[in-house]
């Protein structure tokens, strides 16, 4: 693997998740295979869990990293080719990409979508851009459309915690009070259409996420009827994908209670709003897998680094 910015990167998930699970019992037991190497985290956009767990990640690993929030202490970066760069822009991709790969022997880069654009947004121009004109491999640390290292990490939580060989999960749409990306939901869906899950999509009418993402997988418009029987239910608000970047709905009956949910594991990628998308009691249970999901971050990471360390 040269470099992971999707899901799709992961040729056996069932595989990759047992290697994350060895990991996780021995972290440090691949530190000299970072040693004398560097890796970039370039965000474009806030981070807190993305960002900690990366660069531990890259620690138990032996390697030093180096973060640079690009959108507040870089020139403002040009992406466009044959643009006259005559505005606020300073430094073309072509040049930054070249001489990070300097620098760094991985780059992972974290940059969201505009959510106005879609036809951009879709193109992902600032990560395919990295991948085009770095000479280092690439890791998606989130882009405008995918979010592999949140959804291989949701998919190690769920073999953690699954009592039998097909569990039935669910994810529901909960309701925010801005419009959010798709990210986290579309490699979720990704995610668990490689795995041996019963999965189904709970959403309102108007938020069914992209079609080319979701192919054949149910998509459920009463969230009730979904949650059915469900052993996990992973939560996340997105704006519309039909209506772009839209906000469409900001009534609270599509919030995840205890009622809902009832013995099923909850699951969100944080930072999650209490008593918005989920109520305390949901967040407060034994039921509650948020915290776990965020320590099992480290390891998605470490097992994508070591992998692309092993095979260059």
């Amino acid at each position: 693997m040269t470099n992971y910015t999707s899901i799709n990167d992961i040729d056996n998930i069932n595989s990759w998740i047992e290697e994350a699970k060895e990991i996780k019992a021995n972290p440090l037991k691949n530190i000299q295979l970072g040693k004398n190497k560097t890796l970039g985290l370039l965000f474009f956009n806030s981070s807190l869990r993305t960002r900690l767990s990366t660069q531990k990640a890259a620690l138990n690993l032996g390697m030093d990293p180096i973060v640079m929030n690009v959108s507040g202490d870089a020139w403002g970066i040009e992406f466009g080719d044959g643009t006259v760069m005559n505005g606020n822009t300073a430094e073309h991709i072509k040049e930054a990409a070249a001489v990070v790969s300097q620098y760094c022997d991985i780059i992972a880069v974290r940059a969201f979508p505009t959510l106005t654009d879609k036809e951009l947004d879709q193109s992902e121009h600032v990560l395919k851009s990295f991948v085009q004109f770095a000479s280092v491999p690439i890791v998606s640390m989130e882009s405008a459309t995918g979010h592999p290292l949140q959804g291989l990490t949701d998919a190690i939580t769920i073999s953690e915690n699954a009592t039998k060989k097909k569990p039935k999960v669910v994810l529901s749409w909960a309701p925010h009070v801005k419009a959010l990306p798709h990210a986290v939901g579309n490699s979720f869906v990704q995610a668990m259409q490689k795995m041996d899950v019963e999965f189904v999509i709970a959403n309102p009418e108007g938020y069914n996420l992209n079609p080319e993402i979701t192919k054949d997988t149910p998509i459920y418009h009463d969230q009730e009827e979904a949650l059915k029987d469900a052993d996990f239910v992973y939560t996340k608000n997105w704006s519309s994908y039909d209506d772009y970047g839209k906000v469409l709905k900001t009534d609270l009956d599509w919030m995840i209670t205890k009622d809902k949910i009832g013995d099923a594991k909850f699951m969100h990628c944080l930072p999650v709003r209490r008593n918005v998308v989920v109520e305390d009691a949901v967040l407060d249970s034994d039921s509650s897998l948020v915290i776990e999901q965020a320590n099992n971050r480290t390891y998605a990471a470490q097992l994508v680094l070591k992998k692309i360390l092993e095979n260059n």
